[in-house]
């Protein structure tokens, strides 16, 4: 079941990666709910992303070049350009799947491995904090405190009403309290996320 399951899942990116690539090169984004404000993240590795991208496209004739024997150098060429073809896929996953802020709530996501959906009347505080975070992971959880970090940093800390289980694998279903994440415009997303707030603390009066 295990390995079923791992392929399904590989399977299933892919295809989101592909659909993600094609948003983005016709620049089709994702229909969002009427109100809602994207705020995007990928600032943090835009470059280490884009070196990633020319360190694959660099390779390609290269290897054409070294590799003599030409069964072997078909293969590798298109492992490289698929490969090449994949990085660009991860760069508009991330560019088409942004942080979104609407009258349904906050929602935090990265790529296409994380969607944590936040109703407004679950959050307490939001301000802009910049934070580095320790060695351990993009995805850390200590003392109710989860980080959900973009080249080790988050920048927005939410500080919720009460403890909640959040869809996070790394959370292991501990409760959290407070969620720190990224976003490449912390001040516009918070002002976003506090105009949302204000209006439903007055429909809960």
């Amino acid at each position: 079941m295990k390995v079923w399951g791992l392929a399904r899942f590989v399977v299933v990116y892919e295809l989101r990666l592909w659909a993600a690539l094609f948003r983005w090169v016709f620049r089709r984004p994702v229909p969002v709910e009427p109100g809602t404000s994207r705020f995007g993240y990928i600032g943090a590795v835009r470059m280490i992303l884009i070196a990633f991208i020319a360190v694959s496209a660099i390779e390609i004739p290269i290897l054409e070049l070294m590799i003599p024997w030409e069964p072997v150098a078909n293969v590798l060429l298109f492992a490289g350009v698929y490969g090449l073809i994949w990085m660009f896929g991860l760069y508009a996953s991330i560019v088409v799947h942004p942080h979104l802020a609407g009258p349904s709530g906050l929602r935090i996501r990265n790529s296409l491995t994380l969607d944590v959906g936040l109703a407004w009347d679950r959050i307490a505080a939001i301000e802009v904090r910049r934070r580095s975070m320790p060695p351990g992971g993009q995805t850390q959880l200590e003392d109710g405190v989860l980080s959900l970090g973009m080249a080790s940093q988050t920048s927005i800390d939410v500080r919720l009403t009460e403890p909640l289980v959040l869809p996070v694998r790394k959370a292991k279903g501990q409760p959290v309290t407070t969620v720190r994440f990224h976003a490449d415009d912390p001040e516009a997303l918070v002002g976003a996320a506090r105009e949302f707030l204000g209006q439903a603390a007055t429909k809960n009066r």
